[in-house]
């Protein structure tokens, strides 16, 4: 359900636990998030207020924010006009998705210091204003003016008034028999708006949360949606029983809130229900920061890794097209001695008497039985400019082989590692395992463009501060496996942390993790752990969905990395193959 006037109504009954508290800190994490450190008798907590247009929202939290080293302006003018006030009160208006939250300083009777805080949530137009104790305002995250179509003037020295609403007030509706007139009125304005006739018009067409969400404030249709069960059954004995629920979840107090998630446990709705006793002072809004806040992870984790995706598809496409290329270049290369032949057979015949200005020649090739063949000329030139043509256009493709075959090698390699990235990607779990490869795809030149090549370094630097060598670790009855999650970590497994007795596990040919089976010196693995911890590297690897992988293992003595090879890439020797 969305963050509907109900749930900010039920929000704000529980915050006014925090009257009496004093602020002591403000943040401003970013541009949509301000909060609020609260503290009172020894106890600490933090108010939290989005006005994301998705995310919007307010209530307390216990996640813990990175924040800017230098906080943006009205986070410095919150922490002027705030700090050392105490919560005087609490409040909201109806079921509007609005709280206001009013701070006071009365250590001098004669100059008592009177701050409101007003946050308004509703969707883009959500904003986070600050006013003195006149409703003038002194500042606000987001400005709005008249004069640029907006509803009404935010920003500072204007007088701050409600904004315009033309739904229907639920609090102000006494009883059933209300509602239901209001709704019948409502089906008939929709009915005339759409130019219908009211006698013949099908109210099968008309879905009642819809017209309930439109009609009035504060409930959203996410929340009626859960509650109708026909949502064409306009009858008035219908009509009457949404309206006791709707009551029935406003005027219960132990309300709490039921995490929705999907398939893969993710979090991503929530609904207000009721009938749950709370334990805990503030339940209501923890249970809201916990879904928020594993939600935002998630929206961060899918972010973060469709943005290097999308970073190494586009690579791995031009090395794929360079790779089309070279083998393009390779293909004429291998008609290189069709030109020397040419050239040859042209130069043996000079001494005959032929046409000049000719676009071909026939002439007896000695290395095939003296049959004739065929040779294009350019009629611009002699017969010996042709042949000196054919000769260097020999020479050069011949120099270009040795070229392409180089730069084949080093593009299949790089092509080899880009998968090996593209793999690590799909593979991570975490929004830190992202972090890791993150700091890989910056630090490699592949993937590097130039013109954003010093500001990346200094990002990964920044990055590289807070990360650490945390491999998978799997026990298999008393031996230990670790298991590399992308290659910086790989590399450092196998080159730094392993030992030269333990023995080392890869997919043969097939892009995957480093695994090392810790052992002692001169011990005897039995070969069901071999192949166990074999299966260990195919399940980690591209191939995990296939079936019979071949897997090498060798001593971690025998495996080396070359000098300045990509992070992950190592040759080894003296291996054995398993397949599982």
């Amino acid at each position: 359900m969305a963050f509907d006037g109900i749930l900010t109504k039920k929000i704000i009954e529980e915050l006014k636990g925090i009257i009496g508290y004093k602020v002591d800190k403000i943040y401003q994490p970013n541009k949509n998030t301000v909060i609020i450190g609260l503290y009172k008798s020894g106890k600490n907590i933090s108010l939290l207020s989005c006005i994301d247009a998705k995310n919007y929202r307010i209530h307390l939290s216990r996640k813990q924010y990175e924040n800017p080293i230098i906080a943006p302006s009205f986070c410095m003018l919150l922490r002027k006009h705030l700090i050392g006030l105490k919560i005087k009160s609490v409040d909201s208006n109806d079921l509007e998705r609005i709280a206001f939250f009013e701070f006071e300083n009365l250590e001098n009777p004669n100059k008592p210091i009177i701050k409101k805080l007003i946050i308004e949530l509703m969707g883009k137009h959500s904003n986070i204003i600050l006013t003195n104790e006149n409703g003038i305002i002194l500042d606000s995250i987001r400005h709005s003016s008249i004069d640029d179509n907006a509803q009404r003037d935010i920003y500072p020295t204007t007088r701050y008034i409600l904004p315009n609403n033309r739904k229907y007030n639920f609090l102000d509706v006494k009883s059933g028999d209300e509602f239901y007139k209001i709704i019948e009125s409502l089906i008939k304005k929709q009915i005339k708006k759409d130019f219908l006739n009211v006698e013949t018009a099908d109210i099968n067409n008309f879905d009642l949360d819809r017209i309930i969400s439109d009609g009035f404030n504060g409930i959203s249709y996410s929340l009626l949606n859960s509650i109708i069960n026909n949502k064409s059954d306009l009858s008035e004995e219908n009509i009457k029983k949404i309206y006791s629920e709707i009551i029935k979840i406003i005027n219960t107090d132990n309300s709490y809130i039921d995490i929705i998630c999907d398939k893969e446990e993710h979090p991503i709705d929530y609904r207000l229900c009721l009938g749950k006793k709370h334990l805990n002072e503030f339940e209501l809004n923890y249970s809201l920061d916990d879904f928020y806040s594993n939600r935002e992870n998630n929206e961060n984790f899918k972010n973060k890794k469709n943005s290097l995706l999308n970073i190494v598809s586009q690579t791995l496409k031009k090395h794929k097209k360079r790779l089309e290329n070279i083998n393009k270049k390779l293909e004429e290369c291998h008609q290189m001695d069709k030109y020397k032949l040419y050239g040859e057979l042209i130069t043996s015949n000079l001494y005959k008497a032929f046409d000049k200005n000719l676009d071909k020649i026939y002439l007896e090739n000695y290395y095939d039985n003296n049959n004739l063949i065929e040779i294009p000329l350019d009629k611009k030139y002699s017969l010996n400019y042709n042949a000196k043509k054919y000769y260097k256009k020999y020479s050069k493709l011949k120099n270009a082989l040795h070229i392409l075959n180089i730069q084949k090698h080093e593009t299949e390699e790089e092509i080899d590692y880009i998968e090996s990235v593209f793999y690590e990607i799909n593979n991570s779990a975490t929004i830190e395992e992202l972090m890791l490869i993150n700091d890989e795809i910056f630090e490699t030149e592949i993937f590097i463009q130039k013109n954003n090549k010093n500001k990346k370094k200094k990002n990964v630097n920044k990055i590289n501060k807070k990360i650490s060598f945390n491999p998978l670790k799997i026990m298999i009855q008393d031996y230990t496996i670790y298991v590399g999650r992308n290659n910086k970590e790989n590399d450092y497994l196998t080159t730094k942390f392993a030992d030269k007795n333990d023995i080392w596990f890869h997919t043969k040919d097939i892009p995957g993790s480093h695994v090392i089976l810790k052992t002692h010196p001169k011990e005897i693995v039995p070969e069901e752990i071999l192949i166990e911890v074999a299966k260990i590297a195919a399940s980690h690897s591209k191939a995990k969905n296939s079936s019979n992988v071949p897997v090498d293992y060798c001593s971690v003595l025998y495996v080396r990395k070359p000098n300045g090879s990509k992070p992950g890439y190592v040759i080894y020797k003296n291996n054995n193959t398993i397949n599982v």
